[in-house]
Formats: structure tokens, sequence, C-alpha cells
């Protein structure tokens, strides 16, 4: 098998092998589906917003925004250690050992099992706690309580769904992932509309109505991996933690997680800044939110598909090819970011009034969208330099670089903005570009400097196929 082409299986797509073959064909073919596919899982909170800011209420519309940080907070925990199992199957399967992509299979599926048990009792006992942390509105309180609930109850799903379309992902599928999170946003569309408009059920409605639709994705990964003929195959009675995976994956994840889940942590902290300025401030600041996710999604993809370029590639020791993809990676995401930009500039009261057409509202969301898009190029960088780190075992340094810049600069910044000098909401969400300026600084300076090759996971293995490389 070369690397154009690519191994049949379940609904007729493949693993792809990117140690060899055109770079950029490879970055776009994984990023594109992967776009995509992101597109349709933001619809799930994104048609959540829509149908209780047009058929709710305002205090529903900014109790759903609100929950975000909360909701991020868990779930980048595990997305930090998921990304630790793709990383250690892509560098595995880049090295043709497929026993040992088995192996971190049934381990991170076993794993995720035991951990979606644990989140939805911590997020359900969480909830009431985190939202007077975040000085919730009483208006706005019993909203926000009810959906974050019902949605940590089925957290499952979507933990199942991240885990099974990673490890997907890290043998080159980005494909399949897509066509699910296609059904699941469709499943969630349609029950928003029917038990908010049917059924006048509120909060609790778009709530259910996204996590029978994670639940649909969940389904849809594991028959296909059980169904799989290449090495990711699902055998359930294999399902174990095997030690020498599981280290291996936390070492890169735990890293990932803690950052991630911090990072979310720490918006905590900035949500309760923005609820300062009351209702139509915060639903200003949820419109904005809501853009501002898919203005991301570019940047994101492609950053994941360099993760597993590098990964593949590292695998087999090719350090230059690996080096060359991420410099074709921070091009299109460039790129792609600035040409998203222009329309939500022009546009941006039209965007805002999408979700909620209260004057105050999109007077507010105009204001932020335009205040911070020019920045989002900032992002680019440490996105995409982030991942390539990542992808070579390293997350450790991304975790200390983005902590440093999102959390502890942020809460300073803020600190210092708000206390001493004006606490306004332009300097207060400026704290955003502050942030990002300073990570992706200090990520570019580590990146030229860093020692790929330390890093690597299968350099030390009996079966180590380094010297059968691609040189290309």
């Amino acid at each position: 098998m070369t690397g154009a082409q690519s191994k049949k299986g379940f609904l007729g797509k493949k693993d792809v092998d990117m140690t060899e073959g055109n770079i950029l064909r490879h970055l776009i073919a994984f990023a594109l589906p992967l776009l995509l596919g992101n597109i349709f899982q933001q619809l799930y909170n994104t048609v959540d917003t829509w149908v209780v800011g047009n058929y709710v209420s305002k205090e529903a519309f900014s109790a759903v925004g609100t929950v975000g940080p909360i909701m991020n907070t868990l779930i980048g925990t595990f997305m930090g250690l998921s990304a630790g199992a793709g990383v250690v199957i892509s560098q595995y399967y880049g090295a043709k050992q497929h026993e040992k992509v088995q192996d971190t299979v049934h381990t991170a599926l076993t794993l995720t099992l035991i951990l979606g048990a644990v989140f939805t009792a911590l997020g359900i006992f969480m909830t009431p706690y985190m939202l007077k942390l975040m000085k919730t509105p009483e208006t706005v309180l019993p909203e926000a309580t009810r959906y974050l609930q019902i949605y940590f109850s089925g957290i499952l799903g979507l933990m199942v769904y991240n885990i099974g379309s990673g490890i997907m992902r890290a043998v080159g599928d980005s494909q399949r992932p897509f066509m699910f999170l296609c059904v699941s946003a469709g499943t969630n569309t349609v029950l928003d509309l029917l038990f908010v408009l049917g059924f006048k059920m509120g909060v609790e409605g778009v709530a259910l109505a996204t996590i029978i639709a994670q639940f649909v994705s969940a389904a849809l990964v594991v028959f296909t991996l059980m169904r799989s003929d290449n090495c990711c195959k699902l055998v359930p009675k294999k399902l174990r933690i095997h030690g020498e995976m599981l280290k291996k994956i936390l070492a890169v994840g735990i890293p990932a997680a803690l950052q991630m889940a911090v990072t979310s942590f720490s918006n905590v902290f900035v949500q309760s800044y923005i609820n300062h300025f009351g209702e139509d401030c915060m639903g200003g600041w949820t419109a904005y939110a809501k853009i501002d996710q898919f203005l991301f999604l570019p940047m994101q993809s492609i950053s994941l598909a360099g993760t597993t370029f590098v990964g593949q590639n590292l695998g087999v020791g090719n350090t230059k090819r690996a080096k060359k993809g991420i410099g074709y990676a921070l091009a299109i995401s460039a790129a792609a970011t600035v040409i998203l930009m222009i329309p939500v500039l022009a546009f941006a009261p039209k965007l805002v009034e999408f979700f909620n057409g209260s004057p105050e509202v999109v007077k507010y969301g105009s204001m932020l969208l335009r205040l911070i898009s020019p920045f989002y190029v900032l992002c680019c960088v440490n996105q995409v330099l982030a991942g390539s780190l990542r992808g070579a075992g390293n997350s450790r340094t991304p975790m200390f670089i983005m902590l440093g810049s999102f959390v502890l600069f942020r809460q300073i910044y803020l600190y210092i903005m708000a206390n001493y000098i004006s606490n306004t909401i332009k300097p207060i969400a400026l704290s955003y570009p502050a942030g990002w300026l300073v990570c992706s600084t200090i990520t570019l300076i580590y990146f030229l400097k860093a020692n790929w090759d330390k890093y690597r996971l299968v350099k030390d293995d009996e079966n180590d196929k380094s010297q059968d490389k691609n040189m290309t």
C-alpha cells in the first residue's frame, strides 16, 4: 500500500498512510472532511442556541450560552486524553506495528468507559457550584442548572464518539467521522424543533436533543470499529487496560488534558467578568462565542491534520518530512482564517441577529466580533504548532505555554484591567487576543529550537521499523 492508496473498510472509507506521497494533498484531504465534521459538531450547541434564542426566552438564551465554560472543562479533560491515544496510535501505525495499535485501541476504549461514569457523576454534582462560581444571575440560574445536568447525564455518548473518531483519524480516516456527525447533527436539529416547538420543553428539550444525538454518533462509531478490517478493529472481549499503552497514552494525554481542562476552567472566571455587565452583554457574548467557534474550525482542523501527519512520519523517523508538513499546515490555516474573517467583520450585526434579535444583544455581539476577530490569525500559530508538537509526542511544552498564556497571564491581565485601569467590556474582551499573542510568540520560539526525536514514542521498541522509512 502506498501513501496514495488506502485500505477499504466499513462504509467504504479507509486508513491512509501519510508517510509518503504528496504532503499538501494529504493535509487537505484529511482536514476537509474534518472541518466539515467539526462544523456539524458545532451545530449541536448552535442549533440549541438559535432555537432557545428565538422560541424560548432571553433568560434561557443566556443560560445556554453561559454554561459553555463548564461543559468545556470536563470535555476538555477527556479530549486531552483522547489526543494522547491518537498520538500513540498514529506513531505505531506509521511504524507498521499493528499489534501495538490494537492494544492501544482497546486500552483507550476501556479507559473511556471508566471515565464516562466518573465524568457523568462529577458533572451533575458540580453544576450548581460551578454556576455560582461564575456569578450566574438568579434569573438565569434555574434554566442553566437544568440544561447542564441533563447534558452531563448523557456525556458518555460524546466521549465514546470522540475517542472512536480519534482512533479513525489517527490512521488517516477523517471521512467516516464526518459522515457520523452529519447524521448526529441532523438528529439534533430535528429533535430540537420537536421538543421545543412541538412539546414546549424549553431548555430541557434542547439538552435532551443534544444527548440523544451524541449517543447516535457514538453507536455509529462503535459499530464501524467492530466491523472494521484494519488494525483498529474493536473486539469487545479484548477490552482491557494494557499497562504499557496506558502509560504512553497518559504521558501524552495528561498534559494535554490538564491544559484543556484548566484553560476551560479559567474561562469560567472570564465569564464571571462578562456576567458583571448584565444579561444583554451575556447575550451578546453568547452570540459572539458561537460565531467564534466556527472561525476557529479551519485552524483546529488543520492542527489535527498536522498532529496525525507528524505522528505517522515520526513513527518512521522522517523528521524532515514532518516539519515540511507543518509549514504547509500553517499557510493553509492562516489563509482560511483570513478568508473567513472578512465576511464576519462586514456582516457582524446580521450574524448576531441570527441568534437573538434584541437590539442591545446585537450591539454587544457586533462590537465583540469586530474587536476580536482581526486577531484570530495569531491563533493559527499556537494551534498548528502545538498540535504538531503533540504529534511528536511532546504535549508537556504546549501545556506549560498555554497554561501560562491562557490562564496565568490572562487572569493577571483581567484582574489589573478590572481593578486598576478600566472595568469596561472592551478591555476585558481584549484579554483573549492578549493571551493569543503571548502564546503564539513563546510557542514559535520553542518550536524553532525543539529536539523532535527526543519525544518519539516508538524509538525504543524492539520492532522499531525506522530503518525502513521513506526519506521523500
